[in-house]
């Protein structure tokens, strides 16, 4: 198996952490890229950078390629796979990502964790990194909405709602390897 990436999308609370370091065990040669670390990168300049990004890293320009281009170096310098788990709600910004690394003739097999509203409400309000977390509860109507008009139709789902994180990330791999 060449260099590809396994993109964990899916909202806050659907277990993309998790699952990520679980499929990770069960994929050889492969590493988990937090993409969330460019963001951090990018909210830690002093002065700020302007725009609409403040609240959300992924609204700034230069987020997108960016990923794009850490996971390339990365891929280009130890090979394997490259397990990614970010939320990317928004259908330009995955397309944007999607393109770029397509452009470097990577593979990405795009899975999304889903879990009905409830479950995710629950998984939530009993969050180890706090409970009832309001940064995490504004994403629910996004997903819902990323979900129904293009979202489940650009990835392979996996509905997490009766899965542990185990079995979700052995389904994971086994699709990756099959």
């Amino acid at each position: 198996m060449g260099s590809m990436i396994v993109w964990l999308n899916g909202t806050h609370g659907a277990g993309k952490t998790t699952t990520s370091g679980l499929v990770q065990q069960l994929i050889p040669d492969s590493r988990v890229f937090d993409a969330e670390k460019v963001g951090e990168t990018l909210m830690d300049i002093k002065p700020g950078l302007p725009g609409p990004g403040a609240d959300n890293f992924q609204h700034w320009p230069p987020w997108r390629p960016l990923v794009v281009e850490t996971a390339r170096r990365v891929l280009d310098y130890a090979g394997g796979t490259l397990v990614v788990p970010m939320t990317v709600l928004v259908e330009q910004y995955w397309r944007e990502i999607s393109a770029g690394l397509a452009q470097h003739a990577i593979p990405v097999r795009h899975f999304v964790l889903h879990a009905d509203q409830d479950t995710l409400r629950g998984r939530i309000a009993g969050d180890i990194l706090g409970p009832n977390s309001p940064f995490r509860l504004q994403y629910l109507e996004p997903y819902a909405e990323a979900a129904r008009t293009w979202l489940h139709a650009e990835a392979e789902v996996v509905d997490t709602t009766h899965l542990t994180p185990a079995e979700a990330a052995l389904q994971i791999a086994e699709a990756v390897k099959g």
